[in-house]
């Protein structure tokens, strides 16, 4: 898109109606979106697909938006204006609906999801975190002990109907640089599973020299997690702030990998993370982009 996106002094009516001062602010993780809900049954990874308008819907759209005439709403057709999707396309959970249709959000897109099968090509990546056999997934989150992060399998059923962001080597060019291209590493994150300890006020001032001053800011945005469910984000961009950056708060803190083999009955695959993982049981890196199967 032509334009920039950034965030003005003042905290909007949506954040305050939300409660954004009594909420709790967490690290945005830099991935792509993902969401754990059942398919065919059991618990499946799902990878965020959006339907989008076909070419004339967009023209009308775009023209509709330059036009700036804020009195009337632009109407979409839903049945004409969108490319297919996969039948097995759900829409997003907090999508609005007319008539028993999804409504396309304020950019004209559908947020939704489709299920990742197992050895998925052109969802290799998302494929190579879950194992269905086993019904489990590799998530990095905070370790028991402060200070200390922790890779390992949860079981499906346990993240079902959560979102979380997957990262690693062949996502938006790695940012906390895992793994290799000989040796791709690929992790899901639990959306919110990062805390921030000591935020900054929710003032632009505080908020920029938070995250240009502190290790804890060196992080792509903040999510804050209202109680009503209702998430507020604010990225780095937003203030004009470049990232990725060379360090990142998510890489300067020690990890440790936990992953019992004999909890599982079934062989995992040689080449797969969760074999390498299994062999790393126990062991203890100063670093995610420290990690090395060999």
């Amino acid at each position: 898109q032509p334009f920039k996106v950034l965030a003005t002094e003042t905290i909007t009516g949506k954040a305050l109606e939300a409660d954004i001062y009594n909420a709790i602010p967490t690290e945005k993780v830099d991935g792509t979106c993902c969401y754990v809900t059942t398919y065919k049954g059991q618990p499946y990874l799902w990878a965020r697909l959006d339907r989008k308008p076909n070419k004339q819907a967009e023209k009308r759209f775009k023209r509709f938006l330059y036009s700036l005439e804020d009195s009337k709403e632009f109407v979409w057709n839903v049945e004409e204006d969108f490319k297919p999707v996969p039948d097995t396309w759900i829409p997003a959970k907090d999508i609005e609906y007319s008539n028993g249709n999804p409504l396309p959000d304020e950019n004209g897109h559908m947020p939704g999801w489709v299920p990742v099968e197992k050895n998925s090509k052109q969802y290799c990546w998302h494929s190579s975190v879950v194992n269905y056999e086993a019904e489990i997934a590799l998530v990095l989150k905070h370790h028991a002990d402060p200070g200390l992060l922790e890779i390992s399998p949860v079981p499906l059923s346990e993240i079902l109907e959560q979102t979380l962001e997957l990262i690693g080597t062949n996502i938006n060019a790695n940012p906390y640089g895992l793994g290799s291209k000989k040796q791709p590493v690929h992790l899901l994150v639990p959306h919110g599973a990062f805390e921030i300890k000591n935020p900054p006020t929710l003032k632009q001032d505080d908020i920029l020299s938070w995250f240009e001053g502190c290790s804890e800011g060196k992080v792509e945005g903040i999510v804050w997690h209202c109680h009503d469910g209702c998430l507020i984000k604010l990225h780095r961009h937003h203030l004009g702030l470049r990232w990725p950056l060379a360090e990142t708060y998510l890489n300067s803190q020690p990890v440790v990998i936990s992953f019992n083999r004999t909890k599982y009955d079934c062989d995992f695959e040689p080449k797969s993370l969760f074999h390498h993982f299994s062999n790393l049981d126990g062991q203890r890196f100063d670093r995610l982009k420290d990690i090395k199967f060999d």
